[in-house]
């Protein structure tokens, strides 16, 4: 697999996809971001099985990480690599089940979150929401203050979550993050190449 350029996660939620959402995959596959995340946490395990299979091809064919999300049991059938899961589910998966993973990613909501999530031997986590977002309406945004508290609590890369742009992707940054993850964004993009250097030329104005 080739080493991406881009330090940007995209998350899908086809909810959000105006397109054809498969063609929508293969643009982003394309552009080489950090990793899909397939999240769609609404579908069946049969449907999600049959979904993680195509967007398994895709991503395969363009060798871009694929990282599955929730259903552990599918991703180790379908010989994913990697996974992600909320941090509940991490707590009550097997040893001999996170051994078939290379990569596993927890999503924490706080420093506790993320100490834990380490110890459980998590690879990564997302930490948020950090800003403002149409995802999170009526929520208020844990802050940058909270991204680096995190940041600074674990050894482990840290990916923020919540209304990240090329405008705040400096200040994640410098927070600590390794990067961010886009979702709303990243489902209705046309040119995924041109949307994620807007990121990357931000990371270079620090």
């Amino acid at each position: 697999m080739i080493t991406s350029m881009s330090d940007m996660i995209c998350i899908t939620n086809r909810g959000l996809c105006r397109g054809d959402f498969l063609e929508q995959i293969k643009r982003l596959a394309k552009a080489h971001p950090r990793a899909i995340i397939l999240r769609e946490k609404d579908l069946s395990p049969e449907n999600y099985r049959k979904l993680a299979a195509e967007v398994l091809e895709i991503c395969r064919e363009e060798e871009t990480e694929c990282i599955l999300h929730t259903f552990a049991d599918i991703a180790a059938e379908l010989g994913a690599g990697s996974i992600h899961l909320p941090l509940h589910i991490l707590r009550e998966m097997p040893d001999e089940l996170k051994k078939r993973f290379r990569r596993i990613g927890a999503s924490c909501h706080s420093v506790e979150d993320a100490i834990e999530a380490s110890s459980l031997g998590a690879s990564y986590i997302t930490a948020g929401h950090v800003f403002a977002t149409d995802c999170k309406k009526g929520l208020p945004p844990r802050g940058i203050d909270f991204l680096k508290n995190v940041c600074g609590s674990v050894d482990i890369p840290v990916y923020a979550i919540g209304g990240i742009s090329p405008e705040n992707i400096a200040e994640v940054r410098r927070a600590g993050a390794s990067g961010g993850c886009i979702m709303s964004s990243a489902m209705n993009c046309n040119d995924a190449v041109d949307f994620l250097r807007k990121f990357e030329e931000a990371d270079h104005e620090i």
